[in-house]
């Protein structure tokens, strides 16, 4: 028994020590060393060929030892009957510029594909490793020739892209797509890709005529839909329905599609078009999830564009729709909607807190009954009843841990506690969530610990950040004609100071959303010419720039924004917008 023992400690130990040696041969690999990782893979090597033959001839390659290079490859030939090998030695003599020979070790491998097609796979991959595209190319080729069976059209169609044969690329990914339509997000994905370089927009127009031919010569709803995608990726939702609609006709399923469409739009704040496709949708379905979902979008957007006088008939609708679809778990999201309005827009809070009281006595899963305690939480705030909504937040984040709606709830929490002026309770908080998955909460927490911090160093009274409290609160509950007057009078009373900075960044944030461009630019200037190293400068360029494409038609002055932004902050959460628009507006596009 003990001489087992022993035995078997032995092999653990020699296991040990050979894991070892292992890794210290990779890390002598990653930081360059390779005479020191040599000595430890020719050991390793002696006692498991297969295993660390690639290493060593990799290191062999680096310090330029082709004559060990090649005794090792031969011994590798003796042994194992792999025409990758061919490849490996043809490559090393292509490191000592033998073409001719290389080409002959190469050419060699593809012969073996003629005897077996399978290997097609393996060589093709090994030459792509050794960025020899034509060799892989012709692998591919070769093997789909030797079996028709044998399927490479996603990878030569890659490699004619790097190859900058767009064209060919764009082809066979098209015709793999829709041969292999479970695979069609993996083909926008690569075509996505492209389109992110696509500098002059070429290769963008080449998309689009290409699908639009297809859609012409084939009846198949494949390429509607494909058409969809494509405008979705420009942001033309108006002419992404008129496909959807097409592929509509020739198959009733892709409802949802088109319900994806008009929530797009919504983001997007192309309100007509979403209009237009929520619609269609009620013009044309009975299924009542679908109804549902148009109406809600679409009292959403009703809400969002109306003035105080049509309230009432918003109101009535809302009740409407509830008395309709009744008080469900089915109907959650119009519910949660109706109470935000009672709320915020038509300023009776209590009756919205009696519906969602209703809506909690429902038998919902955890997840909407969180969504239900974050938008009673919302009206307890706005309703000044800090205390119980924090205690609503924090029911949100003990029942969804590390959920995105959790960090949702946690920042809330951080806000609540700022309107009631707990400022120092306030920092802890967003202290933590500077570290949130969520790029859009980090960014919220890493603000408003700035803002703390820098106003409490500077006035230990905190009179401004007080005050600046207050119109920020008043802003929530959309006075925003009393939040406005409130932080023109703290600029004006603390011009100079720290909160200077984010004062001028919701002075011109109200203007925009109120549509006064021109007072709107006109703060959002400050901003840029008076704190040039502030937190704000990569919002105030991509808003400004937004105002003069969007509502002031000067495609000029929007150029040199969006180039500003481009040039200046890489970094920001509007730099994939504003590359594009800049792009656009040099001329680039052809779209």
């Amino acid at each position: 028994m003990k001489q087992k023992v022993v035995i078997l400690l032995f092999l653990l130990s020699s296991f040990c020590v050979s894991a070892q040696n292992d890794q210290l041969a990779f890390n002598y690999i990653d930081a360059g060393e390779y005479e020191k990782a040599i000595t430890i893979l020719e050991e390793l090597y002696a006692k498991n060929k297969q295993v660390y033959a690639d290493k060593l001839l990799d290191c062999y390659q680096q310090l330029q030892h082709y004559d060990k290079a090649l005794k090792l490859i031969n011994e590798l030939k003796v042994k194992y009957n792999n025409p990758a090998l061919l490849v490996d030695e043809g490559y090393v003599y292509q490191l000592q510029k033998k073409q001719v020979e290389a080409d002959q070790k190469y050419e060699e491998a593809l012969t073996e594909i003629d005897k077996n097609a399978n290997y097609a796979y393996n060589l093709g991959s090994i030459f792509e490793r050794k960025v020899l595209l034509e060799w892989a190319l012709k692998a591919y080729e070769r093997g789909q020739k030797a079996n028709s069976n044998l399927n490479f059209d996603y990878q030569t169609a890659l490699l004619q892209g790097q190859l900058g044969k767009l064209d060919l690329m764009l082809e066979k990914l098209l015709d793999y797509g829709y041969k292999n339509q479970e695979n069609t997000p993996l083909v926008q994905n690569q075509l996505s890709r492209f389109l992110m370089d696509d500098a002059d927009g070429s290769f963008a127009n080449e998309i689009k005529k290409g699908l639009l031919l297809k859609t012409q010569r084939s009846q198949d709803v494949y390429w509607n839909q494909f058409l969809s995608w494509y405008f979705v990726q420009n942001k033309e939702y108006g002419k992404a329905f008129v496909q959807e609609k097409a592929a509509y006709k020739r198959n009733p399923d892709s409802f949802y599609n088109i319900i994806t469409l008009a929530r797009l739009a919504m983001e997007e704040k192309q309100e007509e078009e979403a209009k237009t496709i929520l619609s269609f949708v009620l013009e044309n379905t009975q299924d009542q999830d679908l109804q549902l979902q148009a109406h809600h979008f679409l009292l959403t957007l009703d809400i969002e564009t109306a003035s105080a006088n049509e309230y009432e008939a918003l109101d009535l609708k809302a009740q409407e729709l509830l008395k309709k679809y009744g008080i469900t778990p089915f109907s959650l999201d119009l519910q949660l909607l109706t109470a935000h309005f009672e709320a915020f827009y038509l300023k009776q809070p209590d009756r919205a807190k009696i519906l969602l009281q209703n809506t909690l006595q429902l038998p919902l899963n955890a997840r909407d009954q969180s969504k239900v305690k974050m938008e009673l939480g919302d009206i307890m705030v706005y309703d000044e009843k800090f205390n119980q909504a924090i205690l609503n937040y924090a029911q949100v984040e003990e029942n969804l841990k590390n959920d995105v709606l959790a960090h949702e709830a946690s920042l809330k929490l951080a806000k609540a506690n700022f309107y009631k002026k707990d400022f120092d309770w306030t920092l802890q908080q967003v202290k933590v969530l500077k570290q949130s998955p969520s790029l859009l909460i980090a960014n919220d927490a890493v603000e408003l610990f700035l803002l703390i911090q820098d106003n409490s160093a500077e006035d230990s009274l905190r009179v401004a950040l007080q005050a600046y409290a207050k119109a920020d609160f008043q802003l929530y509950q959309k006075k925003n004609e009393e939040a406005l007057q409130s932080f023109l009078t703290l600029l004006e009373k603390h011009k100079g100071e720290s909160i200077e900075e984010s004062t001028l960044f919701k002075i011109a944030k109200i203007y925009e959303d109120k549509k006064d461009y021109t007072n709107a630019l006109r703060y959002y200037q400050i901003l840029l010419d008076q704190h040039k190293e502030g937190i704000f400068i990569d919002e105030a360029l991509f808003f400004s720039a937004e105002m003069y494409r969007k509502f002031l038609f000067d495609n000029e002055k929007a150029k040199n924004l969006y180039e500003k932004m481009v040039l200046e902050h890489p970094d920001s959460l509007y730099y994939p917008e504003s590359r594009k628009h800049y792009r656009t507006l040099r001329g680039d596009t052809t779209i």
